[in-house]
Formats: C-alpha cells, sequence, structure tokens
C-alpha cells in the first residue's frame, strides 16, 4: 500500500512539473498558432521580456524563460511570429539576462 501512494504522489510531482514548463514551437502557419508575437527592439513596449534557454527543464510557465522545441507535440504554446504590431497578441522583447525574463501584468 506504502509504495502504491509514494508512487501515485510521485507521478504527480512529474506531472505537475512538466504542466508548467513553458515549451514554444514556432509555425509558419498564423492559422495554427496559439498566439501571434511581434517582436520589438523596446523593452518598454513589451508584454513579455523573453529569455530564450538552451534547457528545456529551465523554462518555466508565464516566467519568460523560453525554450525552442522542435516538435509541435511538446509545445505549451505555438507562436508565429508577424512582422505587424498591430496584428500581435503578443509584443516580446529579447533579453540576454535570464534575470530580466518576465510577463507584464496588465
Amino acid at each position: 500500500m506504502r509504495k502504491i501512494f509514494l508512487t501515485l504522489i510521485i507521478g504527480l510531482f512529474v506531472f505537475s512539473m512538466n504542466a508548467f514548463a513553458q515549451k514554444v514551437y514556432v509555425t509558419e502557419w498564423k492559422s495554427e498558432a496559439d498566439y501571434l508575437v511581434y517582436v520589438s527592439e523596446w523593452k518598454s513596449e513589451a508584454s513579455v521580456i523573453a529569455y530564450i534557454t538552451k534547457w528545456k527543464s529551465e523554462a518555466k510557465k508565464e516566467s519568460g524563460i523560453w525554450y525552442y522545441t522542435d516538435w509541435k507535440s511538446e509545445a505549451d504554446i505555438i507562436i508565429y511570429y508577424t512582422q505587424w504590431k498591430s496584428e500581435a497578441n503578443i509584443i516580446v522583447y529579447f533579453t540576454q539576462w535570464k534575470s530580466e525574463a518576465s510577463w507584464k501584468k496588465k
């Protein structure tokens, strides 16, 4: 009985860790995207200050730390980069510093 309980607890912990990951897939098709993203040169107009990580384990939900995945089925969000700010759901500014990464609250 104790083994079953322990297995359930570990399983829930592992599932919850994966549920909060911010894995991003970039699509070529606007129609399949969850978000239309415009990249800004200005941090002040961004709704997301994003840091790109090479490590999947560093990406957290709505932290601004993004991990690009090659697989759509693995992604938490699917984005399409647009060149028009007026069309975007999200305006992103990419930073070189992980400590700056964040989603701005509206």
